[in-house]
């Protein structure tokens, strides 16, 4: 897939978040996925889907006003999942019903999505290894809403209505009438529930609120400690599990932080390891679709039309067949037109096959991209990349339009502003005085020399730098195997930097294994994410300096060990985890835009990572071999994000796609 898909248990917030999301950063976690939709007015949103960027992108999308994103569209939309955790072999792969016969009497979409097979692959969908599917897990594990970052409306999904009241208290109402795929009944306890749970895995939400209560079975009411516009995208794009499997785990959470206590201590530390250890039989179903178990192969699976799904009345199929595997393994596969719609970081050469064949290529903003991540709890990475000076010399020296486009065939797609969220978020966040006070990296490999041997490096015979301690300048630069545009990147970046005398050697690793060995520490420099598909900077900022980071305690480790206690030029001493979490204070986006200033302002001097490129995706639209009724490509729903608010999810659960 892209370079924006990560893996489940180091991100932000409360759904599942694409495989590459998760492992390059962009997007939540197991507390792995949530996103943003309320934070205030601002520019006018987008009318028509973006175009390819030739320079920087253009396309901003409108955060929805606290008190004006409620409308409320009447069908279903997508949030990103969790990672896979196994690099799946290619298997023989079975050709789809009605791929060739012109009718499709199976009623069946074709996906692709990476999962670890069992025993490994599980059913907790909270933790590495779960079978987690990207954007179809909002499916099966329905959010509350999705949103339309075009017209900044939302789509219902489980919650009816919800509104901020007073100062300090968000309340849910819920649909009525639903059941699990179990047959249980759906009501607030399984929506508070998930929240304790999202409690126990760290979630960023739980910065803002202290308490869930449930006052009926269809109301839920969180209380705000810290009052944030944020609460509320938090919340609705939160994956919702049964508390038939998890009330038990929810239970002691609440319990565990009743009596004052946190994940860090003794009876924190071991809920923390029964949850990990915990393996439901099951994943029990609140939207139209449910994995069957019996269909798991190393090849695919099928998810299974929940026929009494409050919803299934709605999608127009009755399965769902994903075939398993990254890159390498899918590209055949839509090569021969098997796959109706895949998010995978394809090649160039093969973007251009499908074009050439007339398959759609849709191209979306992905809101964030790849970087290189560093290992301060290192040594001698310290030692040599602990001065920010030296990052942003490195900065310097890496093309990122060149990059971008040897990865995902785009141009212009390098980073321009390093502000640490998208490109096209940043007018409707920064004015132009706030912009011309941001550092300027733009590429120029002889000034990045220059300033590391300013800074007393000296280069030996070799061309290799040696800093002013005698360390010599050089590091492995870990990847993802199976992540084309990912490597292409980390390749491109290597190239570069060696030329100036650091010199960098990329070695790969499965996706699966690869995030959790940054969470870890096993790592000298790293392929990461920056920024998140989501309309608030604030998500973007976790990102930058929570994920990979203080949230790998999820994985047992320190990840990047970035402090978050920092000195800085531009705005003095900042207490990191609170400048971030104070980015989203209040209701009003206006005043949160000097909060998003200072935040940026420090991203942008210490660049705890190198941003080298934005993401801007290319996904294949197989239209009228098993599916038809796709929006056109100009329509706005194309601004939304492909993973967190994914377009083709929400055209499944209105009915607009229809087999053919």
């Amino acid at each position: 897939m892209d370079s924006q898909e990560k893996s489940v248990s180091s991100v932000p917030w409360s759904g599942r978040v694409s495989r590459r999301k998760i492992v390059l950063g962009i997007g939540g976690t197991g507390l792995a996925s949530l996103f943003l939709a309320a934070c205030g007015s601002q520019a006018p949103a987008p009318t028509v889907a973006p175009a390819a960027p030739q320079a920087v992108p253009t396309t901003a999308a409108k955060p929805a006003a606290p008190g004006a994103s409620r409308a409320t569209p009447t069908a279903a939309a997508a949030a990103p999942t969790a990672a896979p955790t196994t690099a799946p072999t290619a298997a023989a792969q079975p050709t789809p019903q009605a791929a060739t016969t012109g009718q499709n009497t199976a009623k069946e979409f074709v996906g692709a999505w990476p999962y670890e097979l069992p025993p490994s692959g599980h059913f907790n969908t909270y933790i590495p290894h779960g079978i987690t599917l990207g954007i179809y897990q909002d499916l099966i594990e329905m959010p509350l809403a999705k949103y339309y970052w075009a017209s900044a409306k939302w789509l219902n999904l489980l919650g009816t209505e919800w509104s901020f009241q007073g100062t300090d208290t968000f309340t849910v109402s819920l649909i009525k009438g639903a059941k699990w795929s179990d047959g249980n009944p759906f009501t607030s306890k399984d929506v508070a529930a998930t929240l304790w749970c999202q409690r126990l895995m760290r979630n960023v939400l739980w910065d803002y609120i202290d308490n869930v209560q449930t006052p009926d079975d269809n109301t839920v009411t969180l209380h705000m400690s810290t009052p944030s516009s944020v609460v509320e995208r938090y919340m609705l794009e939160l994956h919702i599990t049964s508390a038939a499997n998890y009330g038990p785990f929810a239970d002691r959470a609440k319990a565990l932080f009743t009596a004052g206590k946190n994940m860090d201590s003794a009876e924190g530390k071991a809920l923390a390891a029964d949850f990990q250890k915990f393996r439901p039989t099951d994943i029990i179903a609140i939207g139209p679709f449910k994995i069957d178990p019996s269909s798991i192969t190393n090849a695919q699976l099928t998810l299974l039309k929940v026929a009494t799904a409050w919803n299934a009345d709605k999608v127009n199929f009755d399965k769902i067949t994903l075939f398993n595997g990254e890159t390498p393994t899918v590209t055949p596969l839509v090569l021969a037109k098997k796959v109706d719609y895949a998010t995978h970081g394809f090649a160039p050469a093969t973007l251009t096959a499908l074009d050439q064949e007339g398959v759609r290529l849709q191209q979306c903003p992905t809101h964030g991209g790849a970087g290189i991540l560093f290992n301060y709890g290192h040594p001698k990475v310290k030692s040599v990349f602990g001065d920010e000076r030296v990052r942003q010399a490195l900065t310097m020296a890496v093309n990122g339009d060149d990059v971008g486009l040897t990865a995902g065939g785009v141009k212009g797609t390098g980073v321009k502003t390093w502000a640490g969220f998208s490109e096209t978020l940043v007018p409707l966040w920064l004015s132009a005085d706030q912009l011309a006070q941001l550092g300027k990296y733009t590429y120029n490999p002889d000034k990045a020399a220059s300033t590391l041997t300013g800074l007393g490096w000296k280069k030996g015979s070799d061309g290799v730098f040696t800093t002013p301690d005698g360390t010599r300048a050089e590091f492995d630069l870990l990847s993802i195997t199976e992540y084309e545009d990912t490597m292409a990147i980390a390749q491109g970046t290597a190239l570069a930097w060696t030329k100036i005398g650091v010199k960098t050697t990329v070695r790969s690793e499965t996706f699966t294994q690869q995030p959790i060995d940054i969470d870890k520490g096993s790592f000298d420099l790293a392929m990461g994410g920056w920024g998140a598909a989501d309309p608030h900077p604030h998500f973007s900022f976790v990102t930058d300096f929570f994920t990979h980071n203080t949230l790998a305690a999820n994985n047992g480790g320190k990840g990047v060990d970035f402090p978050l206690q920092q000195k800085t030029n531009s705005i003095g001493q900042i207490d990191l985890q609170k400048a971030v979490d104070d980015s989203a204070l209040g209701l009003d986006a206006n005043t949160q835009k000097g909060l998003v200033d200072k935040v940026t302002r420090a991203f942008n001097e210490l660049l705890p990572q190198v941003p080298v490129y934005e993401r801007w995706a290319k996904n294949p639209m197989l239209d009228g071999v098993r599916v038809t009724g796709w929006l056109p490509a100009s329509d706005p729903i194309y601004t939304n994000d492909p993973y967190n608010d994914s377009f083709v999810i929400m055209q499944l659960l209105t009915g607009q796609l229809k087999p053919v």
